[in-house]
């Protein structure tokens, strides 16, 4: 032996084999020990307790936010629990000091056989310095690591870092330590855990994700049956305990199943929610949240998820609200927290996302003040222009189509996209936008000429809570209340938190509130496009309005009975858009499911206070006092001097020569009476081409009436608009690039002219348009007709 070590090259082998151990050491030395476990530091973070508004426990978290937590201390825990932890993860734990080299061995000897990594290396002290403090998976901080186990191993006794480790190890996505574990998954304290629960416990580690029970109980058993194999053959346990526990069936208890509130712990400790909680070292929490709804609404939400991938949907979040308190009832930020792949710790609730047609109801609010509107108010639906800085914009209806003068119970009903941009134009974007920030949407904060008129449309972005914050207060007649989210809050100290009181304020009148529940609540105004028997018709009143973003990215469902508002967004959280799903047919199923459970134990009470509101019959087609000659009447309501004074014009009785077709004048033997629609000038072009009843313009020749005193209004250019700019493609044929130059022709003559830059370039009769190839340049456009009446000029330009 001296000899050998005598020997140059012996020597030398040594000192290469020993530098890498001297070199561990030293750092060891040099190591500080983690802050989380030096002298007097506690088992576990500082943990916080989160009950309902009942009592009921939802759970014990991590003040600092890392999931569900509760210190243990191993006196207290029957002796499978630890040891099953150290068969699954560490049977050497009382013969190595920190680090293994036998499991260091093997894990390279398979890892060079393999060419892959099969197991790994790494220790209970390892695993623990780890979980403290979360250094990255680098070379570097695994060498690291090493030694900083060394150095705990040095500091403290074996029973403290097991004690240690039991208390922290993650157990699940935001579970954290086996007491935490052992109440989430089996609803009982860890110290009376059975053998076959220890061992299903002590597989989690390894995978928190992949072996989540949650998920399903196959994988999990084979995992917790090699982890009694291996209590076995370390001498943990006997054979006849080791066989009934193969034998026992891993059962989760009720609450763990259908999950808890992870995104509503989350924002409370976050502060989003409650900004008075942030920063505090908490102890307990109450808060308004209702456990039975809250695990039911999960379920639904879980349950959808299946039809949605039909539609190529992969995320949903809810919430649920009471109107009389603003008090949060159940909050779902998304199906499943755990599920990474689908971004589910990705909270829905709060994110903003457009809202497409959810913002028209305040919409319509706006205009009801600006301009005086009832939802008996004639509005257009016909081709409406728009100058932007972007350019034209035109507003499209979702069905396609133009519906010409529809009234507001109408527009909104059936959701119409061209009246509501009209409104928020006519009102302004600035009191549009103002009106919104006065509901609650915070989010809104850019400027007016930002959002413009298509803000009706949902051009912007909100959140959840801030749209069911929105709706909650058109249920109570215009009453803005913030949403409610904790009852009572307490100190590590034992102090109770002062909680700031939550002050209600008046953001509309509570007759627009009125009407526009009376809207949303009326199956028949928006069965045009939505039918009857949709999902958005409950066995009670509801007031409820859909939404879909541009590109299907975004589906919502929101609204309320007179004790709950339940608002739903259905979407992926990547931005991925849908395969042409709406509103109604996405989100609404789901908001149907969760207000059917939220109404469950509430008696249903009348939606809206009609008190100060009249009701009166009005046409159909005008909204003004019915005539004579109205064939069709509905009953609407209106408020207090917002009655119309006007009796209907659009339905005129005319006599009509039946020889010929055309008006009868006096003493024409044989004419009839025939009821015609008769259109203000900005529905003219859409009536004639919907082929409504406008009736004939001219005499018989066999009675001519008296003579016309004339039209003399002017005939005005309809598109295109004022300041309008266009593009010409140099790739496309001239003859392939145009425009449809448009007029409005009061009196409705038979032919007119179009001139452009003073030269005629076509005439046309009703509905008096005319196709124009686009040349490069300013341009000037008037029309004319026959007897000399001459529209103002309208300039544009071709770019």
């Amino acid at each position: 032996m001296k000899r050998l070590w005598r020997s140059p090259w012996f020597r030398a082998l040594s000192g290469v084999a020993l530098a890498p151990v001297c070199t561990l050491l030293v750092a060891a030395f040099l190591a500080p020990l983690p802050a989380g476990l030096g002298e007097g530091a506690s088992a576990a973070p500082n943990s916080v307790r989160f009950h309902d508004a009942h009592g009921r426990l939802l759970g014990e978290v991590r003040a600092d936010g890392g999931g569900l937590s509760a210190p243990v201390t191993l006196d207290a825990l029957p002796p499978q629990v630890p040891l099953a932890l150290l068969a699954a993860e560490d049977a050497r734990f009382y013969r190595h000091p920190g680090i293994d080299p036998i499991a260091m061995a093997r894990a390279l000897g398979q890892a060079l056989w393999h060419r892959r990594i099969v197991s790994g290396a790494s220790t209970i002290t390892q695993q623990l310095v780890k979980n403290v403090t979360g250094r990255p998976r680098t070379l570097g901080g695994k060498l690291t690591e090493m030694a900083v186990a060394l150095k705990v191993e040095a500091k403290l006794d074996k029973q403290r870092i097991l004690q240690e480790y039991l208390s922290r190890v993650e157990f699940g996505p935001n579970v954290r330590g086996i007491e935490a574990a052992s109440r989430l998954y089996f609803d009982k304290p860890a110290h009376k855990l059975s053998l076959a629960e220890a061992a299903a416990l002590a597989a989690l580690p390894r995978g928190p994700s992949l072996y989540d029970p949650r998920r399903g109980s196959e994988r999990l058993e084979r995992r917790r049956n090699r982890v009694l194999e291996r209590m076995l053959d370390s001498g943990f346990a006997s054979a006849d305990a080791v066989e009934r526990a193969r034998a026992e069936p891993i059962v989760l208890h009720r609450g763990a199943a259908e999950g808890g509130a992870p995104h509503f712990v989350r924002a409370l400790l976050s502060g989003a929610l409650v900004p008075e909680l942030s920063g505090q070292e908490l102890s307990e929490i109450a808060t308004t949240l209702d456990l039975a709804l809250q695990r039911e609404v999960v379920v639904l939400t879980r349950q959808t998820r299946e039809r949605l991938a039909a539609v190529d949907a992969s995320a949903a979040s809810v919430l649920v609200v009471d109107n009389s308190s603003g008090d949060i009832l159940a909050y779902v930020g998304s199906p499943d927290f755990a599920d990474s792949r689908a971004l589910g710790q990705n909270d829905g609730v709060r994110a903003r996302r457009q809202p497409g047609s959810t913002l028209k109801p305040f919409v319509y609010a706006a205009g009801m003040d600006r301009l005086g509107l009832g939802v008996a108010s004639l509005l257009p639906d016909v081709e409406l222009h728009l100058a932007t800085p972007e350019g034209d914009y035109s507003p499209r209806n979702y069905d396609g189509r133009y519906h010409g003068p529809v009234r507001l119970r109408e527009a909104l009903g059936n959701s119409y996209n061209v009246p509501a941009v009209w409104v928020a134009q006519e009102a302004g974007p600035a009191r549009v936008l103002d009106l919104l920030r006065r509901v609650g949407f915070s989010s809104l904060d850019r400027s007016p000429e930002h959002y413009g008129a298509a803000i009706a449309l949902g051009d912007g972005e909100v959140s959840l809570a801030e749209l069911v914050n929105a709706y909650a207060a058109l249920s109570r007649g215009g009453l803005v209340r913030p949403l409610r989210a904790v009852k009572r809050a307490r100190l590590a100290s034992g102090a109770e938190i002062a909680l700031p009181p939550l002050p209600e304020r008046r953001a509309l009148p509570a007759e627009s509130a009125a009407l526009l529940g009376d809207v949303l609540s009326d199956p028949n105004a928006r069965a045009a496009a939505f039918g009857r028997g949709s999902a958005l018709e409950l066995p009670f009143p509801v007031a409820v309005k859909t939404g879909t973003s541009k590109g299907y990215r975004d589906n919502w469902a929101v609204g309320y009975t007179r004790a709950v508002t339940v608002g739903v967004w259905v979407g992926n959280f990547d931005g991925r858009p849908m395969t042409g799903s709406s509103g109604v047919t996405g989100a609404a199923p789901l908001f149907r499911d969760v207000m059917l459970a939220a109404m469950r134990e509430r008696q249903p009470e009348p939606l809206i206070d009609s008190s100060g509101l009249r009701q009166l019959e009005v046409c159909a087609l005008s909204g003004d006092l019915p005539g004579a000659d109205c064939p069709h009447r509905v009953r609407e309501r209106f408020a207090p001097g917002r009655e119309p004074r006007e009796s209907c014009a659009m339905h005129v009785s005319v006599p009509i020569d039946p020889a010929t077709g055309l008006r009868a004048g006096p003493g024409c033997s044989g004419s009839k009476l025939e009821l015609f629609e008769s259109y203000p000038d900005t529905y003219l072009g859409w009536a004639r081409g919907a082929g409504r009843p406008l009736g004939p313009e001219g005499w018989s020749p066999r009675c001519p009436g008296a003579p016309d005193s004339g039209e003399t209004r002017p005939p005005s250019i309809a598109y295109p608009f004022e300041g309008a700019r266009f593009v010409h493609d140099p790739g496309v044929s001239p003859a392939a690039q145009g425009i449809l130059l448009r007029a409005r022709v009061p009196g409705g003559a038979a032919r007119v002219r179009f001139v452009v830059d003073g030269k005629p370039v076509g005439s046309s009769a009703a509905p008096h348009s005319i196709f124009w190839p686009l040349h490069l340049g300013e341009h000037r456009v008037t029309v004319e007709t026959p007897d000399g009446r001459m529209s103002k000029p309208v300039r544009f330009v071709v770019e």
